[in-house]
């Protein structure tokens, strides 16, 4: 009993110990793992995908890769000043930021922890304009940036009882290694973290702050939700409850009350 007691004990005290703070929304999250834990499998598996869908990667030459590229890089150094001047620096402080884009008629982009990015060029009819595409990359680096990934496998680890007291040297740990493969479909043809629908939020309201910091209007980003609301019509959704992702609605409404906040960070 005593045992038990005190592995009870110790198990608290670690997940106390193990909360950070999310920047700028100062949501408390779990955070079993760190950057050196989790940046050299994202690393990793992101060379392997470039290197899995090489004939599709775009060369930094080609028009829409250039559009993408350019944007990647206002938004990333609207969050690298604003990190580093509120002492969130140490959160980025080894990230190697990098964006490619792959020939693909997926409606799709993301963003792994360390700042590497994908765009899918069928995204690009939805964004439209620069702002459009503020939006979506915005949203991705957000998911980073607020850890999203990291805290979802401190909760899978935390579930399945691997995030022994001292914490886990993932690198070394075959079961923690494949959770990772897991939300980030390490192999598939998407490489693509599936989040739950308040962190998918969490990343909308990041999202808009970013691309006003980097000098897009964040009412674009109704425009451009609108826009991909109708461009899955007629596509089978499921109910919202049991989905990961809000309603197209909801996200649209939420967004809405978030643009007050975010239009202090916007500068033309």
């Amino acid at each position: 009993m005593k045992k038990i007691l005190a592995l009870a004990f110790v198990s608290s005290l670690l997940l106390f110990n193990s909360c950070s703070t999310v920047p700028l929304t100062g949501r408390s999250r779990l955070n079993l793992v760190s950057n050196d834990q989790v940046l050299p499998m994202a690393f990793q598996a992101y060379s392997e995908f470039l290197t899995e869908n090489k004939s599709t990667v775009l060369p930094a030459s080609n028009a829409q890769a250039l559009r993408v590229k350019t944007v990647g890089s206002k938004l990333i150094t609207a969050v690298k000043q604003y990190m580093n001047a509120n002492n969130y620096g140490d959160l980025i402080k080894d990230y190697k930021w990098e964006v490619n884009v792959v020939q693909n008629k997926e409606q799709n982009a993301w963003c792994m922890p360390g700042g590497k990015i994908v765009v899918y060029t069928g995204i690009l009819a939805v964004t439209k304009d620069d702002a459009g595409l503020a939006t979506v990359m915005g949203h991705e680096i957000a998911h980073a940036i607020a850890g999203h990934s990291a805290e979802q496998m401190s909760q899978e680890m935390l579930s399945q009882g691997i995030g022994a007291v001292g914490g886990v040297a993932l690198s070394k740990n075959p079961q923690a290694q494949g959770i990772f493969n897991t939300l980030y479909g390490v192999g598939a043809p998407v490489a693509m973290l599936k989040y739950s629908r308040d962190k998918e939020l969490e990343a909308d309201r990041l999202g808009l702050i970013f691309m006003a910091m980097a000098g897009y209007n964040p009412q674009s980003a109704v425009n451009f939700w609108q826009r991909m609301s109708a461009s899955s019509q007629g596509n089978q959704k499921p109910p919202e409850f049991l989905s990961t992702h809000p309603s197209d609605a909801s996200r649209i409404a939420q967004i809405q009350r978030y643009l007050p906040e975010a239009q202090q960070f916007y500068k033309k």
